[in-house]
């Protein structure tokens, strides 16, 4: 089980969505606080070393830290806008 932290900006994101939205983060949050990481793909240029996950069309970019168990959420936005 992994601890889940999430930076202010991401914090929020997440407050800032609709509920329906809110609910489809939350439950991929938990996939990740249990250690779920299926199909979670490694980010690639600036964004080397994160992780992304998909809730509909939202995503949530996160660090995986194995040595402590923790997961840093630092991005939830609509996948147009994540990765800027």
């Amino acid at each position: 089980m992994y601890k889940v932290a999430f930076e202010k900006e991401a914090e929020k994101e997440f407050l800032k969505l609709e509920k329906n939205a809110q609910k489809s983060v939350a439950k991929k949050i938990l996939d990740l606080k249990n250690g779920n990481f299926v199909n979670d793909k490694p980010l690639k240029g600036k964004h080397r070393g994160k992780f992304r996950k998909r809730a509909g069309t939202y995503r949530i970019i996160y660090l995986k830290d194995g040595d402590f168990l923790l997961i840093s959420i630092i991005r939830i936005a609509h996948r147009k806008e994540a990765y800027k």
